[in-house]
């Protein structure tokens, strides 16, 4: 048990109303267990709706639910103002980080390569040439992402992501191998490799048995995987992200990076790919669950 975080009461916020429910269960399961081996008291919370029951003597709140409520900032506005302690990033960072128009802005801003782009309306056509993609801004897990080669799927794909929300993001298709850096407070974890059985890393290759393999480390040279590494830091930092993330990052043939996003509550089931990253860097599932709790709690506590 780690010395910082001894007594506290843990409350495991697993769930929520978005589309990554049934994954926010498996992580929020996966951590209260490791936590409880730990030697910590632990109390699960099944989030449904945008109200939460918490104990009353709740020390802090581990946020295990991903995408919309517990990742956008919203989760984290309602437990600011209920005074209660919680792990990852503050409202703000939150809000930023799950918004890929502003997060493209910020990496633009900062100078991290990332694939050209355009904002436009749920109702217009894209001016960048075909192939692009097309995502819906504020959705996780790649809900809403299409790759679109030509004009029968540019409709269903505009149609896609207008059923989602009002403004839609388009970015040039960039081919390339798919890497993503875990970073853990100042630090970053080992590169994996994604490599889905077909088509791109989207919803059903990340959760469905088999559809992906992953290399961790990834087979890179020492000098790529710096260079990844340090990208995937320019990438949390331009979005002022303190406590941790997982950057998403295309690896072109030709050597040059382009960042996609960072994810601030990555899957954190014992087989998803940041405890994979930070175990090949030496943390083990509790170590990390401990260090993104110690790495939290300094904005409670003043310290």
């Amino acid at each position: 048990m780690n010395t910082e975080l001894k007594g506290l009461h843990m409350v495991v916020l697993k769930g929520g109303p978005g589309s990554e429910r049934d994954v926010s269960l498996r992580s929020g399961a996966a951590v209260a267990r490791a936590l409880r081996e730990g030697g910590y008291r632990v109390t699960e919370v099944e989030v449904a709706g945008r109200e939460i029951a918490l104990p009353e003597d709740a020390g802090l709140c581990v946020n295990m639910v991903h995408g919309t409520f517990g990742e956008d900032g919203e989760l984290q506005s309602l437990l600011d103002a209920c005074g209660v302690a919680y792990t990852g990033e503050n409202a703000a960072g939150s809000r930023l980080a799950f918004d890929k128009l502003e997060s493209k802005r910020r990496f633009e801003a900062a100078g991290v390569p990332t694939p050209r782009w355009e904002r436009i309306a749920a109702t217009a056509r894209p001016s960048l040439p075909f192939p692009l993609v097309i995502k819906a801004p504020r959705e996780g897990s790649s809900v809403g992402v299409h790759i679109v080669r030509g004009e029968e799927e540019l409709v269903s794909a505009l149609q896609d992501c207008a059923s989602l929300d009002k403004e839609i993001l388009v970015e040039e298709f960039v081919a390339g191998r798919e890497l993503t850096v875990g970073v853990v407070g100042d630090r970053a974890m080992a590169v994996v490799e994604i490599c889905p059985n077909e088509g791109f890393y989207d919803y059903a290759h990340k959760y469905t048995k088999g559809a992906s393999e992953y290399f961790c480390p990834a087979p890179l040279d020492a000098e790529t995987t710096l260079r990844v590494q340090q990208t995937a830091l320019r990438a949390h930092r331009a979005l002022g992200l303190e406590v941790y993330s997982r950057v998403d990052i295309l690896l072109r043939g030709d050597g040059s990076l382009f960042v996609l996003e960072a994810n601030t509550i990555p899957g954190m089931t014992e087989t998803s790919l940041l405890p994979k990253a930070a175990a090949a860097a030496g943390l083990d599932f509790l170590a990390l669950c401990e260090e993104i709790a110690r790495l939290s709690m300094p904005r409670f506590t003043g310290k």
